[in-house]
């Protein structure tokens, strides 16, 4: 397409962005934009998204107006389904995708009959579809995977392109869907546990009926939503961009991340080419002021240590990450040459931002947090890196488990030690 023509068309699919924002019904716009409409392609939507949040509209506005525009552009986008070969990324995200949405079809099933139920007071009926939502709930909390391939592996691929926003609308996204999946664990926990405790008529059945359809209701919506605007916008966009050289590494490192109990095996089993590595003649040796070592010492012992560690340069780059054999923190290969500011939910960056520029005028050397996750307490710990005389050379995160470590009384000293 012409230069001049894809500027007029960007110019229109912003004036309609524009208007939907303004209040405009859908319908309305999509009939006075019809012509222009007709060849709209995902790399465009795409493209709109990024310069309208450079022109100043914040991302939350244009997150909440994505499910406004994409009922004006699902029409078009519907028409060229995605084709992609079986175990490509691409493919493997689209079928998690339909796994999911024939889930969330059954959860929205169990909804419509537990409401049927409870105008009944039929507690065996209740019983049943909460066991069978306990069931769902097992691949929705695995589901969490396919995020992090996406988060960790897909984002960063379209960032080096170029294609910054999209991404970042989408782990928006992420977060806002793992508070709703949150609150759906969190509800059938508490009512099967209380289910055993209560009786016909002790039961209030109006009070479940209305708890299951305000919680199950908006997760059914957001996910089934945010499915839509990746199949149709976000992945066709990074399979255009996209080399086949980055899709293969892209390949080996959703297969470090890992896969969801329902990831269908026929796409994830084939074997893998290792990677070529290439020896040098001459082994490096780096030399220290208190000794020296190899590169290939250096990274085994940077992968032994008991830390996640993660080094960030001067420009905010990320530039290495060590392997260690439990790490806290999930890291691929992707992530080097990005900026840390991307690594990052859109609600701490600020964080980020004061702790670098406190770093690099000097004011600070350490920022210290810890946390419970998972039971385990985390503590995390950024560390300016200057040269001898001073100068801000990055800043390094260095990530520890700390529960196993505030057990230890008494002492264990060397003679102790048994084989």
């Amino acid at each position: 397409m012409p230069k001049d023509s894809l500027e007029t068309k960007k110019k229109i699919l912003k004036e309609v962005i524009r208007q939907l924002h303004s209040g405009a019904s859908p319908q309305e716009v999509k009939e006075k934009f019809k012509q222009a409409l007709e060849d709209v392609n995902p790399e465009d939507i795409a493209k709109i998204e990024q310069e309208l949040v450079q022109e100043g509209i914040p991302r939350e506005q244009l997150q909440s107006l994505c499910d406004v525009h994409m009922t004006v552009f699902a029409e078009r986008l519907e028409k060229n389904q995605l084709q992609v070969p079986s175990g490509h990324p691409i493919n493997i995200l689209m079928e998690e995708h339909k796994i999911l949405l024939e889930r969330l079809k059954r959860l929205q099933g169990l909804v419509s009959e537990t409401e049927q139920a409870c105008e009944r007071c039929d507690m065996i009926h209740v019983g049943e579809a909460l066991k069978e939502m306990q069931d769902i709930a097992k691949d929705f909390r695995d589901s969490d995977k396919h995020f992090l391939r996406e988060e960790n592996v897909l984002f960063p691929l379209l960032e080096k392109h170029g294609i910054t926003e999209p991404p970042a609308i989408m782990w928006m996204e992420h977060v806002k869907i793992r508070e709703k999946e949150k609150q759906f664990f969190n509800f059938l926990e508490k009512w099967s546990t209380l289910y055993y405790k209560y009786t016909v008529e002790t039961m209030d059945f109006q009070y479940f009926k209305k708890q299951i359809i305000q919680i199950v209701k908006p997760l059914c919506e957001i996910v089934s939503s945010h499915f839509f605007k990746e199949n149709s916008v976000l992945f066709p966009t990074t399979v255009k961009m996209v080399t086949e050289a980055e899709w293969e590494e892209a390949r080996r490192e959703f297969d470090d991340i890992g896969y969801c109990c329902f990831t269908p095996q026929q796409l994830i089993g084939k074997p893998h080419i290792e990677e070529t590595k290439i020896t040098p003649a001459i082994e490096g040796i780096l030399r220290f002021e208190n000794g020296s070592l190899s590169e290939k010492e250096i990274g085994a012992v940077l992968d032994s240590l008991p830390i996640d560690l993660t080094f960030i340069d001067k420009n905010d780059t990320v530039r290495y990450f060590n392997k260690a054999e439990k790490r806290i923190f999930l890291r691929t290969k992707a992530v080097i040459g990005r900026k840390v500011q991307l690594c990052h939910p859109q609600k701490s960056v600020h964080i980020v931002n004061r702790i670098l520029e406190s770093f690099k005028t000097g004011k600070k050397d350490v920022a210290e947090f810890w946390i419970q996750m998972n039971d385990r307490l985390v503590h995390i710990r950024y560390f300016a890196i200057r040269d001898k005389n001073g100068k801000y050379l990055g800043t390094l995160e260095v990530t520890q488990d700390l529960t196993d470590i505030k057990k230890l009384e008494g002492q264990k000293r060397l003679l102790d030690w048994e084989d």
